[in-house]
């Protein structure tokens, strides 16, 4: 992608987080908000990136925001599939309950990108435990809620029937649950979790190559 179209893109996907209202959630007006996630524009023109495949589930970036901006629950509510809002089912957990995990470093900023995102459909069928293994071998960084919940905001047809994606970064302490996003029988965006050890054959685990702020 050129640097034009990098801006291109970053600018469409602030205008759908302001869309969906994430200025008002965060306590900013849309100007604020806007000024939040001017530096990540300077970073964004400088990527070497593909423009993305959406049937092969790569794309060039998201920008992430962390729950201590939005809650993850407001954040997830904000998506929207096909005219379905998106839902979050983690009982006996609620999101709150997920942190990320002790290897795991994130941006110091309340805002940040992920950067050359996969679904993961060459993990798909693999327990999270070994996706976990494999990204971490391909020198790549499995992802956490709120960055899964960005990449169904900013682009909700990288979800796909039996074909969604694992968030293996978020865990519970002393929890096998893992958290994903798929599209549910009422066909709405679903926050949810499964085992670690267990293979879905519609679930992969994503990842990206890097992350910024």
């Amino acid at each position: 992608m050129t640097p034009a179209d990098l801006m291109q893109e970053f600018d469409r996907q602030t205008a759908v987080l302001i869309d969906r209202g994430y200025p008002q959630h965060s306590g900013l007006d849309d100007a604020a908000f806007r000024a939040l996630l001017t530096p990540l524009a300077e970073k964004v023109v400088t990527f070497q990136v593909s423009a993305g495949d959406m049937e092969i589930g790569t794309l060039p970036f998201a920008i992430a925001v962390k729950s201590d901006l939005v809650a993850t629950d407001v954040q997830m509510a904000a998506v929207s599939k096909d005219g379905r809002q998106g839902i979050s089912k983690l009982y006996p957990r609620s999101a709150s309950d997920f942190h990320v995990t002790a290897d795991t470093v994130l941006p110091h900023g309340l805002a940040y990108l992920i950067v050359d995102i996969d679904r993961g459909q060459q993990n798909r069928n693999l327990p999270p435990n070994e996706a976990l293994i494999l990204i971490k071998r391909e020198a790549r960084l499995a992802l956490t809620i709120e960055e899964g919940i960005a990449i169904a905001t900013q682009c909700p047809d990288f979800l796909r029937k039996n074909n969604c994606y694992s968030l293996l970064v978020s865990r519970h302490a002393g929890d096998q649950r893992v958290p994903a996003i798929w599209i549910n029988a009422a066909k709405q965006p679903n926050l949810g979790w499964c085992w670690d050890g267990n293979p879905h054959t519609w679930l992969g685990s994503a990842s990206c190559a890097s992350r910024t702020d």
